[in-house]
């Protein structure tokens, strides 16, 4: 092919890649906002949006987290959400919320986010934060009080233990609308492989897998 028809091919293919592109792009980037709608379904790009005449401030504002959620047994933490599916307003936007409630001995158990690295805020009482590197298997670990911040990288496993004597209330900010969730106790127990191969790659005991798994299983795993 001559450099010019070449030439005049790559541009004319410009279109089609950036075409191609565009709706796995946050849908928000070619707008001021994009306003979840949530009658219709999710896409790898975020929710289609809400008609911009539909739109109020209300879609803008959120009382969430202004009490604490419902406390999940058996970690004795209340969890209130502020995702895109409870806050509309986000989508697009990558950023959303939660609000921890640690009762004393209670802990967010480990657990990850696929989608989002983590911000926690301590706003009231003791906790000790931690996560494990991926690449070196290395914990590290910190007593977060009042006032104080704590990070944990996207993807890696974490938790937070109330290291109190009163409740515990942290706010916690992710880098994504929906950043997902998996907490660790459940996919290793709240999973439907048999108890057998469960013990072959944990190497655990398969009476205590047992134990877990009618103790984890997906009767128990909270919604």
């Amino acid at each position: 092919m001559a450099p010019r028809a070449a030439a005049v091919l790559r541009l004319a293919l410009v279109p089609s890649l950036l075409s191609l592109l565009l709706p796995f792009s946050s849908l928000a980037l070619t707008q001021d906002f994009c306003v979840a709608n949530l009658l219709l379904p999710d896409t790898p790009a975020g929710y289609p949006c809400k008609p911009k005449p539909l739109v109020t401030a209300a879609d803008f504002h959120s009382a969430a987290l202004a009490r604490p959620g419902p406390v999940i047994p058996p970690f004795n933490t209340s969890l209130a959400s502020a995702g895109v599916m409870q806050f509309p307003g986000v989508n697009g936007l990558g950023v959303s919320c939660t609000r921890v409630d640690i009762l004393p001995g209670g802990v967010v158990p480990l657990h990850s986010h696929p989608e989002a690295s983590e911000i926690i805020i301590v706003f009231e009482g003791t906790i000790l934060a931690g996560f494990v590197s991926a690449e070196t298997n290395v914990a590290y670990t910190r007593t977060v009080r009042k006032g104080e911040l704590f990070v944990f990288p996207k993807g890696l496993q974490h938790f937070q233990i109330n290291t109190g004597e009163t409740t515990a209330v942290a706010f916690n900010a992710y880098s994504s609308a929906n950043p997902g969730l998996q907490i660790t106790d459940y996919a290793l127990f709240g999973n439907l492989l048999p108890a057998d191969v469960v013990t072959k790659v944990t190497f655990i005991r398969e009476a205590e897998v047992r134990r877990l798994k009618a103790f984890f299983g997906p009767s128990a795993i909270p919604s």
